[in-house]
């Protein structure tokens, strides 16, 4: 996919262009992606980023990453750091656009002043359990604060103790002055700074009263000259507050817009950043970079690439109203990509020896295989062939079941890429568990020669046991089962139980003995695996990507 082909035609892009046809930003596009940095980005963020640089890249216009560091007590600059490693990954660049909410905590103190002095706000001393109360319901209007009428005199000492560390969390709030018994409980005078005498991560202890989000944000987009301001549906609400910010600080025209899209919700994955959390902090996973996650940094280490995420988003396109993806198409998308780029390889995960009674002792033949039928430039690779081997033990049956077509006494199957062979006889332990399988082989039917088409109807993969490298591959599965819920009050206790399993002992060809962290493969008929960051020299770890079997395709074709 092209880097030009991010963002799909959708009701945004005909907002711009409309905006663009009336001059209204003065023929531009400025947009701006703006996570908190209180944990690791996922999958939806994936298409917020894609969106909003997708959409600039698009218009030849800007895009700023702007860091909402607003709420010291759960932020830290590792998560900056990953969110920034995440948007480079992507495919995108905020140039020398890297701006944060705290750079502008002067200013927006500054407009909280101003609207004091406009008497559009006010120091309120309710606790958060009065203002709730105060605050009414959707059926009935709230009540105005006891403190809403203050002199404005009275508001600017205390909101200047406030900030001077007089008093203690949760004692004060500046209030927005707008209207109690608005239907919208948005702007049933929303704090706008709250005390709060935490240590911020770029600031340190300088300020011990932060702004709300509802506040800082629409003045950090004005500021920055944002044009389109692009949030997800729960913010729906909240713009009228927005546009009441701008207007009541009077900030200057053209003001920016706030347009909403539905967030992405994919089945059978956590999406929650506070439910995330809690499965690194309660040990459920390994960390914010577990394979399993539907973090960008988790994807990545599990092999996505960044093609196929940036597929997936523009794929699903971008709507006015919620619904929910299948997985089932991100991983048809990774499966799609890897097909064309992916070298092939034969690893055995669970080894059966094998023994060809009449191919000579001591003899190691190479054999050619092709690295991509996809892509005939990655060209071909040796690997060794000799006497003994290892199969897949379930692909070998003492009893063979109806319709089983692969190895069994006194069937044929062709190994890949080498020779047809057939099972002879089954050697047991002592318990009467099968440890080795006889078999004899056709030399006529060597793959690629002249007297190969004899048709069998199994095929298997195999290794040569002698040269073969030994390697730990780790199966991923979901995190919730088909039956789970993200939403149930302790979905920690329906997670899958089954969601890692790790195999050691696995035998490889030779070729991927070296293989270094990063680098993917598609390993014939087992899926798509990528090699671990755990992994060391020589005894590479490897994460399945995905399975072989892509469902999406299959539903589609009906």
């Amino acid at each position: 996919m092209s880097m030009n082909a991010v963002v799909s035609s959708n009701f945004i892009q005909t907002m711009i262009d409309e905006d663009l046809r009336n001059q209204k930003n003065g023929n531009k596009v400025h947009t701006r992606f703006p996570p908190e940095p209180n944990g690791y980005l996922h999958i939806g963020h994936a298409k917020s980023i894609c969106l909003n640089f997708g959409l600039a890249r698009q218009y030849n216009g800007l895009c700023n990453l702007r860091f909402d560091d607003t709420n010291p007590v759960k932020e830290d600059i590792e998560y900056v750091e990953s969110i920034q490693e995440d948007v480079q990954w992507l495919g995108f660049s905020w140039d020398d656009r890297r701006y944060y909410a705290s750079d502008y905590f002067g200013k927006l103190y500054d407009y909280a002043v101003y609207l004091i002095k406009k008497g559009r706000a006010y120091v309120c001393d309710l606790s958060a359990q009065e203002m709730r109360e105060y605050r009414g319901t959707l059926t009935e209007p709230g009540k105005e604060s006891p403190y809403r009428n203050r002199p404005v005199e009275e508001n600017l000492a205390l909101f200047e103790q406030m900030k001077a560390g007089k008093f203690p969390d949760g004692a004060r709030v500046l209030r927005a002055k707008i209207d109690m018994a608005s239907p919208n409980l948005n702007m049933r005078d929303p704090a706008l700074y709250r005390i709060s005498h935490s240590s911020h991560h770029r600031t340190g202890d300088k300020w011990c009263i932060y702004p709300m989000y509802d506040f800082a944000h629409p003045i950090s987009d004005a500021l920055e000259n944002i044009t389109h301001s692009i949030c997800t549906l729960e913010f729906e609400d909240h713009r009228p507050l927005y546009d009441w910010v701008l207007k009541a600080c009077d900030c200057p025209l053209p003001r920016p817009q706030q347009i909403e899209f539905a967030r992405l919700n994919l089945n059978r994955t956590v999406m929650s950043k506070r439910k995330l959390r809690l499965l690194v902090e309660g040990g459920h996973v390994s960390g914010w970079d577990d394979p399993r996650m539907p973090t960008i940094s988790g994807l990545r280490r599990r092999g996505y690439t960044p093609e196929a995420i940036r597929d997936f988003c523009d794929r699903i396109g971008v709507a006015k109203s919620n619904s929910t993806v299948d997985i089932a198409l991100l991983e048809h998308c990774i499966r799609e990509d890897l097909n064309r780029r992916a070298a092939r390889a034969m690893v055995v995960l669970r080894p059966l020896r094998v023994v060809i009674e009449n191919y000579p002792e001591g003899q190691v033949e190479q054999l050619t295989a092709e690295n991509n039928p996809e892509d005939d430039g990655m060209g071909n690779r040796s690997i060794p062939f000799s006497r003994e081997l290892y199969i897949e033990q379930d692909d070998f049956m003492e009893e063979p079941a109806r319709k089983f077509f692969r190895l069994a006494p006194g069937k044929e199957v062709r190994l890949k890429h080498a020779y047809i062979i057939k099972c002879e006889r089954v050697i047991k332990d002592e318990a009467g568990s099968i440890i080795e399988v006889r078999c004899s082989y056709d030399p006529e039917t060597k793959s690629g020669g002249t007297n190969s088409g004899r048709k069998v109807k199994g095929t298997l993969h195999w290794v040569c046991a002698s040269q073969a490298v030994q390697v730990e591959v780790r199966l991923y599965d979901y995190l919730l089962t088909d039956d789970s819920d993200e939403e149930a009050e302790d979905f920690i206790a329906t997670l899958n139980e089954n969601s890692l399993e790790t195999i050691s002992g696995c035998m490889a060809e030779p070729s991927l003995g070296e293989a270094r962290p990063g680098n993917r493969y598609q390993f014939l008929r087992q899926g798509y695996f990528c090699v671990d960051a755990d992994s060391a020299s020589g005894k590479p770890i490897f994460n399945r990507i995905v399975g072989l079997r892509d469902s999406w395709a299959k539903m589609q074709k009906g």
